[in-house]
């Protein structure tokens, strides 16, 4: 039961941790990367639909993403989602595809991106946080009820503290550096 417990923690840290590398995927470093784009919704025939299930997203060099609608009469509608995901970029079609040319960061956004980053490493770390004491409520309830030991709930415990100290210093380390990657001109 504590194993369980111990399992569903773990797989609850780790989907944590997945989203904070998504997000920081997402994050502008000045380098083209598919993923800044993905989740654009466009207006699609009245529907909202993420652009990466209405195009393919491709980064042929550092400074440039190039978005190719399936549906070529879709071509007004994705460069307007673009636009207004406020994501600081520029789209322009020429009929087939759609080109946004990634603008190099300022030293201003740099410093901007980087507290934002950090403040998105904490939130992750809260969450860690309480992960770890829904777990520990758990093992609480077994002490209580009788079926965990002292020893067994002490030692379950420590295991539930070194797993968020290890997944704390995970976030730090990718914090680091995604910090490293957007400071780099």
């Amino acid at each position: 039961m504590p194993e369980q417990v111990q399992r569903e923690m773990a797989e609850h840290m780790k989907r944590t941790l997945d989203v904070l590398k998504e997000h920081l995927a997402k994050v502008q470093t000045g380098r083209a990367n598919p993923a800044m784009v993905d989740d654009v919704m466009v207006d699609y025939y009245g529907t909202r639909t993420s652009l990466k299930q209405l195009a393919t997203i491709s980064a042929p060099d550092a400074n440039l993403l190039v978005v190719q609608p399936y549906d070529k009469t879709q071509m007004a509608a994705v460069e307007k989602a673009i636009l207004a995901a406020d994501l600081g970029l520029n789209p322009a079609s020429d009929g087939n595809v759609v080109r946004i040319k990634v603008p190099k960061l300022s030293e201003e956004r740099r410093r901007e991106l980087t507290k934002v980053i950090k403040a998105r490493a904490e939130e992750t770390k809260v969450a860690l946080r309480n992960v770890r004491r829904e777990a520990n409520e758990k093992l609480d309830a077994m002490k209580k009820d009788g079926t965990l030991s002292e020893d067994a709930h002490r030692r379950y415990r420590d295991k539930t503290d070194e797993a968020v100290r290890e997944a704390s210093q995970t976030v730090d380390t990718l914090i680091e550096q995604k910090s490293k990657q957007i400071q780099t001109i």
